[in-house]
């Protein structure tokens, strides 16, 4: 949680049954396979959804802090991202598409009944909280007056061969994708320079960087912030580099924007010295 919102966790509920959007989904037949609940809060779903025999794991900050280490065919996101700021919505998005397999399934369920948005003095613990409404580019397959839920798929599993979205995305293959945000997403080159070479890509199709919106720009580098965590962890490299080519005088080939995150290893090169200055190789040292 960013500093500036502490107490997100003050806004769990404390109940003895299974929460509304758990029993619309198992009234459904939607969970299944290995389960988690991302920011299952006191846990009360989890434990439940145990006694029902669903192989089912809990994840919250504040109550079971222990981050998952393996995928899931689905996941639950009850009433989380409410109660977070932009920019902590961004992550639990990134973390719960890095965790779905690729052919799992999310459920994101939002509350439509707040009436004030932003942070005010809770009720109960008479502390800053805050809250906000949600609305998701995702399938809504539930919704009332109270609640909706939405169901997310990995946008490299969903449109697989729909080249109108993207020449990345044409053929059978399915691209494996590292994290997902509600712009942008990111996976792993075809044909990498090196162990974990990765892509980041705006899901509007824009070949030229330079003509995403800022907002668009920024939802880039907040992927390329996750990503880079995320190859640092799985193959340890000794350093990155990171490159985009702007039309074809500077490389490009593929025509939709894409950020190359490129690591590095020590010895991968004879002389590393002078890094993507490479690009034109007479100018490289100085």
């Amino acid at each position: 949680m960013s500093n500036q919102n502490q107490n997100s966790h003050l806004t769990a509920i404390e109940r003895t049954s299974l929460s509304y959007p758990a029993r619309i989904l198992l009234n459904q037949k939607k969970i299944k396979g290995k389960v988690l609940d991302f920011g299952c809060g006191i846990g009360k779903d989890v434990e439940l959804l145990k006694i029902k025999g669903f192989d089912i794991d809990g994840y919250d900050p504040f109550y079971f802090p222990a981050f998952p280490t393996q995928k899931y065919d689905t996941i639950l996101c009850f009433y989380v991202l409410n109660v977070l700021l932009p920019e902590e919505q961004a992550e639990v998005l990134m973390n719960v598409s890095n965790l779905l397999k690729p052919n799992g399934k999310a459920y994101f369920a939002v509350r439509r009944d707040i009436q004030y948005e932003g942070f005010r003095i809770h009720k109960v613990h008479k502390k800053e909280t805050y809250q906000c409404l949600i609305k998701l580019a995702y399938l809504s397959i539930y919704k009332n007056d109270n609640c909706e839920i939405y169901e997310y798929e990995h946008y490299t599993t969903l449109n697989k061969g729909n080249a109108d979205l993207s020449p990345f995305l044409v053929g059978e293959e399915t691209r494996e994708l590292i994290v997902e945000t509600a712009t942008v997403y990111s996976f792993y080159d075809k044909f990498p320079v090196s162990k974990g070479h990765a892509l980041i890509v705006p899901k509007r199709l824009v070949s030229n960087y330079f003509n995403l919106t800022l907002k668009e720009q920024t939802a880039c580098w907040i992927v390329a912030n996750k990503v880079k965590t995320i190859l640092q962890e799985k193959y340890n490299p000794d350093g990155f580099n990171i490159g985009i080519n702007i039309n074809a005088d500077a490389g490009q080939t593929i025509w939709h924007c894409h950020i190359h995150i490129i690591p590095r290893y020590k010895g991968d090169v004879e002389n590393p010295r002078g890094g993507i200055r490479g690009v034109i190789p007479s100018k490289k040292e100085y």
